[in-house]
Protein backbone atom coordinates (compact mmCIF):
# COMPACT_ATOMS: atom_id res chain seq x y z
CA UNK A 1 0.00 0.00 0.00
CA UNK A 2 1.26 3.36 -1.37
CA UNK A 3 0.90 5.90 2.17
CA UNK A 4 3.31 8.85 0.42
CA UNK A 5 1.71 12.50 1.10
CA UNK A 6 0.75 13.61 -2.56
CA UNK A 7 1.70 16.87 -4.29
CA UNK A 8 -0.23 18.87 -7.04
CA UNK A 9 3.19 20.15 -9.38
CA UNK A 10 2.83 22.89 -11.96
CA UNK A 11 4.07 21.75 -15.02
CA UNK A 12 4.71 23.57 -17.89
CA UNK A 13 7.02 21.64 -19.48
CA UNK A 14 10.33 23.92 -19.36
CA UNK A 15 13.01 23.47 -17.25
CA UNK A 16 12.21 24.90 -13.97
CA UNK A 17 9.06 23.37 -13.78
CA UNK A 18 10.70 19.68 -14.39
CA UNK A 19 13.38 20.07 -11.96
CA UNK A 20 10.51 21.07 -9.72
CA UNK A 21 8.84 18.30 -10.29
CA UNK A 22 11.78 16.05 -9.80
CA UNK A 23 12.73 17.82 -6.36
CA UNK A 24 9.07 17.05 -4.69
CA UNK A 25 9.33 12.88 -6.07
CA UNK A 26 12.81 12.90 -4.30
CA UNK A 27 11.54 14.50 -1.17
CA UNK A 28 8.95 11.67 -1.50
CA UNK A 29 5.70 12.96 -2.63
CA UNK A 30 3.48 11.50 -5.31
CA UNK A 31 2.96 13.56 -8.00
CA UNK A 32 0.05 15.13 -9.53
CA UNK A 33 1.19 17.03 -12.62
CA UNK A 34 -0.82 20.20 -13.38
CA UNK A 35 -0.13 22.25 -17.04
CA UNK A 36 -2.54 24.92 -18.14
CA UNK A 37 -3.38 25.48 -22.31
CA UNK A 38 -4.40 28.75 -21.50
CA UNK A 39 -3.45 30.58 -25.15
CA UNK A 40 0.11 30.37 -25.04
CA UNK A 41 2.03 30.58 -28.59
CA UNK A 42 4.44 28.37 -27.22
CA UNK A 43 2.05 25.57 -27.07
CA UNK A 44 4.82 23.09 -27.68
CA UNK A 45 5.52 23.00 -24.24
CA UNK A 46 2.56 21.40 -23.74
CA UNK A 47 3.97 17.74 -25.45
CA UNK A 48 7.47 18.98 -23.42
CA UNK A 49 5.29 18.26 -20.29
CA UNK A 50 3.31 14.78 -21.27
CA UNK A 51 7.12 14.20 -22.16
CA UNK A 52 8.28 14.47 -18.75
CA UNK A 53 5.40 13.53 -16.98
CA UNK A 54 5.72 10.06 -18.36
CA UNK A 55 9.64 10.68 -18.11
CA UNK A 56 9.31 11.21 -14.63
CA UNK A 57 6.88 8.02 -13.47
CA UNK A 58 4.20 10.88 -13.08
CA UNK A 59 0.57 8.66 -14.07
CA UNK A 60 -1.51 11.46 -12.84
CA UNK A 61 -1.67 14.70 -15.58
CA UNK A 62 -4.15 17.17 -15.84
CA UNK A 63 -3.92 19.41 -18.95
CA UNK A 64 -6.46 21.60 -18.43
CA UNK A 65 -8.03 25.13 -20.60
CA UNK A 66 -8.08 28.07 -19.64
CA UNK A 67 -7.73 30.59 -22.28
CA UNK A 68 -6.54 34.35 -20.82
CA UNK A 69 -4.84 34.60 -24.25
CA UNK A 70 -8.40 36.53 -25.27
CA UNK A 71 -8.05 39.61 -23.93
CA UNK A 72 -4.14 39.62 -25.06
CA UNK A 73 -2.02 42.11 -22.52
CA UNK A 74 1.24 39.76 -23.41
CA UNK A 75 3.62 38.76 -26.22
CA UNK A 76 3.59 35.80 -24.89
CA UNK A 77 -0.44 35.08 -25.67
CA UNK A 78 -0.60 37.92 -28.67
CA UNK A 79 0.90 37.11 -31.54
CA UNK A 80 0.74 40.66 -32.98
CA UNK A 81 3.56 41.64 -30.49
CA UNK A 82 7.41 41.14 -30.87
CA UNK A 83 8.77 38.36 -28.01
CA UNK A 84 11.64 40.55 -26.53
CA UNK A 85 15.62 39.00 -27.64
CA UNK A 86 17.38 41.64 -26.02
CA UNK A 87 17.80 40.02 -21.95
CA UNK A 88 16.13 41.45 -18.63
CA UNK A 89 16.33 44.50 -17.88
CA UNK A 90 16.51 45.49 -13.54
CA UNK A 91 13.53 47.03 -13.30
CA UNK A 92 11.54 46.98 -16.28
CA UNK A 93 9.10 44.35 -16.67
CA UNK A 94 9.07 42.51 -20.06
CA UNK A 95 6.14 42.30 -22.67
CA UNK A 96 6.47 38.04 -21.86
CA UNK A 97 4.42 38.52 -18.45
CA UNK A 98 1.12 37.49 -19.06
CA UNK A 99 -1.42 39.33 -16.59
CA UNK A 100 -2.62 37.11 -13.72
CA UNK A 101 -0.57 33.74 -15.36
CA UNK A 102 0.55 32.57 -11.52
CA UNK A 103 -2.50 33.79 -9.64
CA UNK A 104 -4.76 31.83 -12.29
CA UNK A 105 -2.96 29.04 -11.92
CA UNK A 106 -2.42 28.80 -8.50
CA UNK A 107 -5.88 29.32 -7.85
CA UNK A 108 -6.25 26.01 -10.02
CA UNK A 109 -3.75 24.24 -8.39
CA UNK A 110 -5.05 24.67 -4.75
CA UNK A 111 -8.37 23.19 -6.18
CA UNK A 112 -7.06 20.03 -7.27
CA UNK A 113 -4.91 19.91 -4.35
CA UNK A 114 -7.62 20.56 -2.27
CA UNK A 115 -10.12 18.04 -4.13
CA UNK A 116 -7.09 14.84 -4.25
CA UNK A 117 -6.24 15.91 -0.52
CA UNK A 118 -3.09 17.14 -1.63
CA UNK A 119 -0.34 18.17 1.01
CA UNK A 120 1.61 20.15 -1.09
CA UNK A 121 1.73 22.74 -4.44
CA UNK A 122 5.10 22.92 -6.12
CA UNK A 123 5.92 25.94 -8.54
CA UNK A 124 9.35 26.47 -10.74
CA UNK A 125 9.39 30.09 -9.86
CA UNK A 126 13.24 31.17 -9.42
CA UNK A 127 15.50 33.93 -8.83
CA UNK A 128 15.35 35.19 -12.65
CA UNK A 129 12.25 35.34 -12.87
CA UNK A 130 11.14 37.60 -10.24
CA UNK A 131 14.00 39.97 -11.62
CA UNK A 132 11.43 40.56 -13.86
CA UNK A 133 7.75 39.01 -13.74
CA UNK A 134 5.70 40.11 -10.11
CA UNK A 135 4.25 36.97 -9.48
CA UNK A 136 7.43 34.86 -9.21
CA UNK A 137 8.85 36.91 -5.95
CA UNK A 138 8.81 35.82 -2.84
CA UNK A 139 6.82 38.33 -0.88
CA UNK A 140 4.22 37.18 -3.76
CA UNK A 141 4.14 33.78 -2.88
CA UNK A 142 4.00 34.08 0.89
CA UNK A 143 0.71 36.88 0.28
CA UNK A 144 -0.90 33.49 -1.34
CA UNK A 145 -0.10 31.08 0.95
CA UNK A 146 -2.28 33.32 3.36
CA UNK A 147 -4.88 33.48 0.86
CA UNK A 148 -4.69 29.41 0.67
CA UNK A 149 -5.25 29.66 4.50
CA UNK A 150 -7.74 31.62 4.55
CA UNK A 151 -9.75 30.41 0.98
CA UNK A 152 -10.72 26.74 1.32
CA UNK A 153 -12.37 23.97 3.85
CA UNK A 154 -8.80 22.16 3.74
CA UNK A 155 -7.36 25.87 5.31
CA UNK A 156 -10.28 26.13 7.64
CA UNK A 157 -9.09 22.72 9.18
CA UNK A 158 -5.16 23.58 9.27
CA UNK A 159 -4.60 21.75 5.92
CA UNK A 160 -4.14 23.82 3.33
CA UNK A 161 -1.50 22.89 0.79
CA UNK A 162 1.54 24.53 1.41
CA UNK A 163 3.02 26.81 -1.43
CA UNK A 164 6.39 25.29 -1.99
CA UNK A 165 8.73 27.11 -4.22
CA UNK A 166 12.33 25.24 -4.06
CA UNK A 167 14.44 27.16 -6.80
CA UNK A 168 13.18 30.83 -5.69
CA UNK A 169 16.54 31.55 -4.71
CA UNK A 170 18.63 29.56 -7.47
CA UNK A 171 20.03 30.60 -10.97
CA UNK A 172 19.54 28.80 -14.10
CA UNK A 173 23.20 26.80 -14.05
CA UNK A 174 21.77 26.20 -9.69
CA UNK A 175 19.04 24.45 -11.70
CA UNK A 176 20.39 22.79 -14.16
CA UNK A 177 22.88 21.31 -11.89
CA UNK A 178 20.29 19.95 -9.68
CA UNK A 179 18.11 19.07 -12.84
CA UNK A 180 20.97 16.64 -14.05
CA UNK A 181 21.40 15.18 -10.30
CA UNK A 182 17.82 13.97 -10.17
CA UNK A 183 17.74 12.70 -13.64
CA UNK A 184 15.80 14.81 -15.34
CA UNK A 185 15.88 14.64 -19.44
CA UNK A 186 16.86 18.35 -20.08
CA UNK A 187 16.87 17.47 -23.20
CA UNK A 188 13.36 17.12 -23.50
CA UNK A 189 12.21 19.81 -21.62
CA UNK A 190 11.07 23.17 -23.61
CA UNK A 191 11.98 26.76 -22.61
CA UNK A 192 11.24 28.81 -26.17
CA UNK A 193 8.77 31.33 -26.55
CA UNK A 194 8.10 30.36 -30.06
CA UNK A 195 6.01 28.02 -31.19
CA UNK A 196 8.38 26.13 -33.57
CA UNK A 197 9.01 22.48 -34.00
CA UNK A 198 13.03 23.76 -32.86
CA UNK A 199 13.83 26.21 -30.42
CA UNK A 200 14.32 29.21 -31.97
CA UNK A 201 18.03 30.05 -30.15
CA UNK A 202 16.73 33.90 -30.30
CA UNK A 203 14.04 35.13 -27.50
CA UNK A 204 15.47 35.89 -24.16
CA UNK A 205 13.88 32.39 -22.46
CA UNK A 206 16.24 30.99 -25.17
CA UNK A 207 19.04 33.04 -24.31
CA UNK A 208 19.30 32.10 -20.54
CA UNK A 209 18.82 28.75 -21.08
CA UNK A 210 21.48 28.62 -23.58
CA UNK A 211 23.58 30.83 -21.67
CA UNK A 212 23.25 28.62 -18.10
CA UNK A 213 23.11 24.77 -20.10
CA UNK A 214 27.16 26.76 -21.42
CA UNK A 215 28.17 27.73 -18.59
CA UNK A 216 27.03 24.53 -16.17
CA UNK A 217 29.48 22.57 -19.08
CA UNK A 218 26.24 21.20 -21.03
CA UNK A 219 27.14 23.39 -24.41
CA UNK A 220 25.76 20.53 -26.69
CA UNK A 221 22.26 20.78 -25.39
CA UNK A 222 22.44 24.57 -26.40
CA UNK A 223 20.52 25.81 -29.77
CA UNK A 224 22.92 26.08 -32.53
CA UNK A 225 22.61 29.50 -32.18
CA UNK A 226 23.32 29.70 -28.60
CA UNK A 227 26.62 26.88 -28.98
CA UNK A 228 27.75 29.66 -32.12
CA UNK A 229 28.03 32.39 -29.52
CA UNK A 230 29.90 30.27 -27.01
CA UNK A 231 32.61 29.73 -29.50
CA UNK A 232 33.38 33.28 -29.36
Amino acid sequence: MNNKPSAVVLLSGGLDSATSAAIAISQGYNIIALSLRYGQRHQRELEAATTIAQALGITQHYIVDVNIAQWGGSSLTDTSLSLPQDGIKPDIIPSTYVPGRNTVFIAIALSLAEAKGAEAIYLGINAVDYSGYPDCRPDYLQAYQTLANLSSKAGIEGTAPKLIAPLIEDTKVDIIKRGIKLGVPLAKTWSCYQGGVDPCGLCDSCRIRDRALIEAGYAELATPQGQKFSQK
